[in-house]
């Protein structure tokens, strides 16, 4: 029986030994990534997992604790941004497609991943939301508000799939010439994790041009304030989804924050979302 395709498979994969063959085009040349068996998908995500480990993670609560967004540089290297790429032709591994301009959300469109997600999706979300929840636990009582999160992300979606929210949330964007994504926030229920990561999966030297990254902020009785986060291929973004605590004069106060993606001028962009609670 043929399993859901782990990280560097765009098809899906046999528990024993196969050979996947994945052909991808970004228009500037065709790469072949070649998925030996599902211990090299292992292999991979366990890479992945010394790499988020070695993040300094105090750095990045440091940073989001002042601006709502912390980069990092290199959280994926160039073939696991054009394997992951590589999966969004196949229907099979995503649950549902969005054509952005059908629904006022933009121009573009993004597939969410069904369960079992790839292994390296998995992986990063897994390993991420247990280094992030001190800071999101921190945000909440800075705030005064009651609900805390637990230590593993297991234990949270145990939660949010109790109230319903039992869709996976983690996505693949695709952008072409022309395309944008207007500012949002991403909530699907009533469960809100308050950080999230964006991973840029293209090239902005070789594969398109425009496309920024815009994080805006709005402050109480104040302007907004907009924030143009540079994204290398394979760099993330860890941003709050929506709202961060800021210091006051007596006590500290809710941010807004809504995000999206400038007007892609050349060539098309892919990114990969991952939202750590689920959707209803």
């Amino acid at each position: 029986m043929i399993a859901r395709a782990t990280q560097g498979c765009a098809d899906l994969v046999e528990k024993r030994r196969i050979r996947v063959a994945v052909s991808l085009n970004h228009g500037y040349g065709k790469v072949m990534l070649v998925c030996e068996s599902a211990e090299t998908a292992r292999r991979l995500s366990a890479g992945v997992a010394t790499r988020v480990g070695e993040l300094d993670w105090a750095d990045i609560g440091n940073a989001l604790d002042a601006a709502g967004h912390a980069t990092v540089a290199g959280l994926l290297n160039s073939n696991e941004c054009d394997a992951l790429t590589a999966l969004y032709p196949n229907d099979a591994l995503f649950r549902s497609r969005v054509v952005m301009s059908r629904h006022g959300f933009g121009s573009g469109e993004y597939k969410y991943f069904d369960y079992p997600l790839p292994d390296i999706v998995a992986t990063i979300r897994e390993l991420a939301f247990e280094r992030l929840v001190p800071i999101a636990n921190r945000w909440h009582s800075l705030l005064r508000i009651t609900r805390s999160f637990p230590a593993t992300h297991a234990e949270y979606l145990k939660c949010c799939h109790a109230d319903g929210q039992r869709r996976a949330t983690p996505l693949i964007l695709r952008y072409g010439p022309g395309d944008y994504n207007c500012l949002h926030q991403d909530l699907y229920g009533e469960h809100v994790f308050p950080i999230q990561l964006a991973v840029l999966l293209s090239d902005p030297h070789t594969d398109f041009q425009g496309g920024e990254f815009v994080l805006t902020e709005q402050r109480p009785r104040m302007q907004s304030r907009a924030h143009v986060i540079t994204l290398n291929k394979g760099d993330g973004v860890f941003f709050a989804v929506n709202f961060r605590p800021v210091r006051g004069a007596r006590r500290f106060y809710r941010v807004r924050v809504r995000h999206g993606v400038s007007t892609i001028r050349l060539g098309n962009r892919h990114t990969l979302g991952i939202i750590f609670h689920d959707a209803r």
